[in-house]
């Protein structure tokens, strides 16, 4: 176990380890909206933009402060790609967004901040649009997914309740759905998919 962990702490590695699950790790996503009524997307976190395939009929938009993850977008996918602070960043020309996309994203972000980040999302995200994450859940108990949960590069893997209450303090839900990814019907890992709208006053 111990070598397998220090081989996936290997970015590349990680990269391939997890490109097989790319699919099944959106499936609640693509069947819970129809993506060509989508208009204008903004996608926080979004590492290399390997998300971008997925909205390449929108206009799109992906936040990154990593600049090595954004040359890397430019280069590879269609789309704008800008180094941002998710937490602070507003549209120079006041830009709304009916979906905002975050995948994989906040269970590297610890409490505080990912708070600061929903909260900063209400000013992003139009009257009509809906906040879509797809995150990492800790499971309560001993199994290949917790193990993998506990290795991910992320730190702040959550379980489904934290995960809800987090959500729903700042969004009004429309789907909250645990589900798993895995191979040959063994989990590996424990997902949640939540769709949230803005509160209403």
């Amino acid at each position: 176990m111990p070598q397998l962990t220090n081989v996936l702490d290997q970015p590349v590695v990680y990269q391939l380890w997890q490109a097989p699950f790319v699919a099944a790790k959106l499936r609640p996503f693509v069947r819970n909206n129809d993506l060509t009524d989508v208009r204008r997307v903004l996608d926080v976190g979004c590492g290399p933009g390997t998300n971008s395939s997925v909205f390449s009929h929108t206009e799109y938009l992906g936040l990154d402060m990593n600049p090595r993850y954004i040359e890397i977008a430019r280069q590879r996918h269609r789309g704008d790609f800008q180094v941002a602070d998710v937490r602070e960043y507003q549209s120079s020309t006041g830009d709304l967004y009916d979906c905002i996309f975050i995948n994989s994203f906040l269970h590297h972000i610890d409490d505080e901040n990912t708070t600061s980040i929903l909260q900063n999302m209400h000013s992003l995200l139009s009257d009509d649009g809906h906040i879509n994450i797809l995150e990492l859940v800790m499971p309560e108990t001993a199994s290949i997914g917790r193990w993998l949960a506990r290795h991910d590069r992320g730190d702040f893997a959550r379980s489904v309740e934290r995960w809800h209450d987090i959500f729903q303090t700042q969004f009004e839900p429309v789907i909250f759905e645990p589900y798993n990814v895995g191979l040959a019907g063994v989990t590996l890992w424990n997902m949640v998919y939540f769709k949230g709208r803005p509160r209403t006053p």
